[in-house]
């Protein structure tokens, strides 16, 4: 998720960290079995790395990452010496040819993103898909993942969740995917970009209706902030200019049920249709029951076709008007 950055010293400022000051217990030289080795890494703080990973990531043939620099620095900082290829979504399609003819010849790879777990996210599934189908083994090496970590200290309900991963970034194709989203029972686990955070969180109220939603950012790093609310206190807490990286976003589970008895949602309706627009009833309706607007508009369009609400409405509109078009 976001790039891993060098741990803070004593005092609480940034320096540079040297290979000595990371060191751990030496590498093993495993005999590794040839395969694909998916390896976890750290999220921000570089010693949030397994000594497993290390093992592998100084034995393998290969390491294919997101990006070759963001790697490089950890590979530095680890005194990894293990040749390096990008793998990522542009050059997907051209690049996993290449692997799976290496793993079909008994190479042993890596697979690295650029911050917590492959697969998470980004383009490893269709290689890893590819590399099980052709009958190469496909080894874990699991360690920091940015969904995981921030379910853990959101204190939002863990015990069901969906990871979602980026939500589209127009807002027309945002709310229908949050209106998809909205029968789903549990936490939603989500990413999104700081700049386009404010957006989603009005977007979340209208479609979602009112939850609580945690905003996770700069995890492991030592500006981490974690901010647990209901939704319509959060753009007040949170300070847009200070964010960086992708943020993890948290959406709890509905307080009110999802769905109302039909019955129980159209005796609603009727009551604020009475004398409201159906823009203002569908409102009126939405903030007394807690429920998503979406869900509330779409039963309110089915019961004012049923009971020619709108049809009513402009009858009583045109007979206004008829005089003054008489009277010209």
């Amino acid at each position: 998720m976001c790039k891993p950055s060098k741990p803070a010293t004593k005092s609480g400022t940034r320096s540079a960290i040297s290979t000595t000051a990371l060191s751990v217990a030496p590498p093993a030289t495993p005999s590794l079995a040839p395969g694909l080795y998916v390896v976890a890494t750290p999220l921000g703080n570089a010693r949030d790395i397994t000594l497993r990973a290390l093992d592998v990531l100084h034995n393998v043939d290969v390491i294919y990452c997101e990006d070759t620099r963001v790697t490089g620095k950890l590979a530095a900082l680890y005194a990894i010496k293990t040749k390096r290829r990008a793998y990522h979504e542009h050059n997907a399609a051209t690049m996993r040819p290449k692997i799976l003819a290496a793993l079909a010849a008994g190479a042993k790879v890596a697979l690295v993103s650029d911050a917590g777990t492959p697969l998470i996210s980004d383009p490893g599934q269709p290689l890893v898909r590819a590399a099980r189908a052709n009958g190469h083994a496909v080894f874990t090496v699991p360690g920091a993942s940015a969904p995981i970590a921030a379910l853990s200290i959101a204190g939002l309900p863990s015990d069901r969740f969906t990871f979602v991963g980026f939500l589209p970034p127009k807002s027309g194709k945002r709310r229908q995917a949050l209106s998809d989203l909205a029968a789903v029972d549990g936490t939603l686990v989500l990413f999104e970009a700081p700049r386009r955070l404010p957006d989603l969180l009005g977007d979340i109220v209208e479609m979602l209706g009112d939850r609580e939603v945690s905003v996770a950012r700069e995890l492991t790093k030592k500006f981490e902030t974690v901010i647990t609310a209901p939704i319509a206190d959060l753009p007040g807490l949170l300070d847009a200019d200070a964010l960086r990286g992708e943020c993890v976003v948290l959406i709890g589970p509905t307080a009110a049920p999802t769905r109302l008895d039909t019955d129980g949602l159209d005796a609603l309706l009727a009551t604020a249709l009475e004398g409201n627009s159906v823009r203002d009833a569908v409102k009126q309706v939405a903030d007394a029951s807690g429920l998503a607007r979406r869900l509330v508009y779409d039963r309110a369009l089915i019961l004012s076709k049923k009971t020619g609400h709108n049809k009513k409405k402009k009858t009583h509109v045109e007979k206004q008007e008829k005089p003054d078009e008489t009277k010209s």
